[in-house]
């Protein structure tokens, strides 16, 4: 009796907190948005936050309120932003083809070695060491960060330069984050400029630093008759909106940095 009545007295414990615990997950509980639950169901579930929600389920969340367009999960694409309008009565979604783009064309043939790295194959443990190996402070380290987080193949290193295949790509955005140096981006693939460069040195020490590099001389930005080409801290850049995509300013500049998208995205 004296073992048996500890049990019994644990046993009726349980049995009422069992019983708490159920009628207060009745009574507490959270009404389900059966809207928010569908459109969830639909999305990837890559929870990569390109659409600019913490996950699959906040920007569902989202979309069942009203708060968010169907069209921003990238890694979805077009099937799936139609899916979510078809739920949502919104119509038919258009939505815009975007893919990853590397700002750099500072391979192995158009840059050299500062110094040789021996360390962790990692660009973001290289750019701490003097901000790497290459002889451009701003380029690519070429250890291959981007395509480790990458889950759909579409990045691979090439001559010490990170290269993007747009047909894999569906602009999740992981690369972007995991690039240390910020020279990936999203971009639209259309007919557009764009600049495959971040080096912000001054003409002389780009020159010396990369075969390639922008050297600010404006030609670009003089020859666009759209005003979609700027050149600040001597490094030209494009509004993809303004641009029209007439290849001009590819075809002024002096350093071939300038290329025309979908062509020149890798």
């Amino acid at each position: 009796m004296d073992i048996l009545t500890p049990i019994l007295i644990v046993g009726i414990i349980g049995l009422l907190a069992g019983v708490v615990l159920a009628v207060a997950s009745i009574v507490m509980a959270v009404p389900k948005d059966e809207k928010a639950e569908a459109l969830e169901a639909i999305l990837p579930g890559a929870n990569c936050g390109a659409c600019g929600y913490s996950g699959c389920s906040g920007y569902a969340a989202a979309m069942a309120k009203g708060e968010a367009a169907p069209g921003l999960c990238s890694p979805g694409g077009a099937a799936v932003a139609a899916q979510c309008g078809e739920i949502l009565g919104s119509g038919a979604v258009e939505m815009e083809k975007k893919s990853a783009f590397v700002h750099c064309l500072g391979s192995e043939d158009n840059t050299t070695q500062k110094m040789e790295y021996d360390g962790l194959e990692s660009c973001t443990a290289a750019s701490l060491l003097n901000g790497g190996g290459s002889s451009c402070r701003f380029g690519c380290l070429g250890l291959g960060d981007c395509m480790a987080v990458c889950d759909y193949g579409a990045i691979q290193v090439c001559s010490g330069l990170a290269v993007i295949d747009t047909d894999k790509c569906v602009a999740c955005g992981k690369c972007v984050a995991a690039c240390p140096k910020g020279l990936i981006k999203l971009a639209p693939v259309k007919a557009v400029a764009v600049v495959r460069c971040s080096n912000c040195d001054k003409g002389k020490d780009t020159m010396q630093a990369c075969k390639v590099g922008c050297i600010g001389c404006m030609k670009c930005q003089r020859t666009c008759e759209a005003g979609a080409v700027t050149v600040q801290n001597g490094l030209a850049s494009v509004d993809s909106e303004k641009c029209t995509g007439c290849g001009k300013c590819a075809e002024a500049c002096p350093r071939h940095v300038i290329t025309m998208s979908p062509l020149g995205l890798g």
